[in-house]
């Protein structure tokens, strides 16, 4: 939410209005670019600061994982309805700066560049972080510190300073994340979050808590079952859909797809 309204309102400092009309060319690729940097900034800003203000009293008392997970809700509530307050609850027009183009038709399926977009944004934003945690010195201590933080602290592991930079990250993804929102849907609002971090959470359930990889595979085949769901069922079920297959993974598969069970992990 946070990014979506960063990139709109980066968009009007660029001067671009809904009646403006599309982009082309290199002025297209300037403006996602710049609407792109500040969205991810502003986010990650604002993780930074939830993370030092609301998060780390927290572990400095050793609170139970619970109380991290109420206030996340909170927080969430309290950002939501601070930006209702300061800019209603109706939708915000959101310039179209990215013609929607039908490439191709393959079974059925539009295939149109603002999908195009959105798919490519996501695989490569993926790799990178993948990239990141998996051969970086401060990517093996985000490993270490989510696996034994005891462990990790002792090996002198900054536990504050790796927590930080994995909220600083989860910020600059939901940034881009938020620009890519609205590029799609051409709106703002100030619930917007909720129902995709929902969908979000449903997808790294599927794919494998704390498995990168395995939260982009959960997220395409959660993208798959709601809109083979949606065509069978209804567009109405849709949502329902979604969370229907969060209870069923968590009856019978709790570790996800790519997940592993606790106990291997420890062996």
């Amino acid at each position: 939410m946070v990014g979506v309204f960063a990139s709109l309102f980066a968009m009007h400092g660029l001067g671009i209005e809904p009646s403006d009309g599309t982009k082309s060319g290199l002025a297209l690729v300037g403006v996602l670019l710049v609407v792109t940097v500040v969205a991810m900034a502003v986010s990650g800003g604002t993780a930074l600061l939830m993370e030092r203000i609301a998060y780390r009293p927290l572990r400095r008392r050793n609170a139970p994982r619970l109380a991290a997970l109420i206030t996340a809700i909170g927080i969430s509530l309290f950002l939501q309805e601070l930006f209702a307050l300061r800019y209603g609850r109706n939708a915000l027009g959101f310039p179209r700066v990215l013609e929607k183009r039908q490439l191709a038709d393959i079974g059925g399926a539009n295939i149109r560049s603002d999908k195009v977009l959105v798919v490519v944004a996501a695989i490569v934003l993926m790799i990178a972080l993948d990239r990141f945690v998996a051969r970086t010195r401060l990517g093996r201590g985000i490993r270490a510190t989510a696996q034994d933080p005891e462990t990790a602290a002792l090996m002198g592991v900054d536990i504050n300073r790796v927590v930080a930079v994995t909220f600083l990250l989860g910020g600059l993804l939901a940034g881009a994340a938020g620009t890519l929102f609205g590029v799609f849907f051409e709106q703002a609002r100030y619930n917007i979050g909720f129902l995709p971090g929902i969908k979000a959470f449903t997808a790294a359930v599927l794919g494998g808590i704390g498995n990168i990889r395995g939260a982009l595979l959960g997220g395409f085949l959660l993208g798959l079952l709601e809109n083979w769901g949606a065509a069978v069922l209804g567009a109405e079920w849709k949502d329902v859909f979604a969370f229907a297959v969060l209870v069923l993974v968590l009856m019978f598969r709790p570790t996800g797809l790519l997940g592993e069970s606790l106990a291997k992990s420890r062996a």
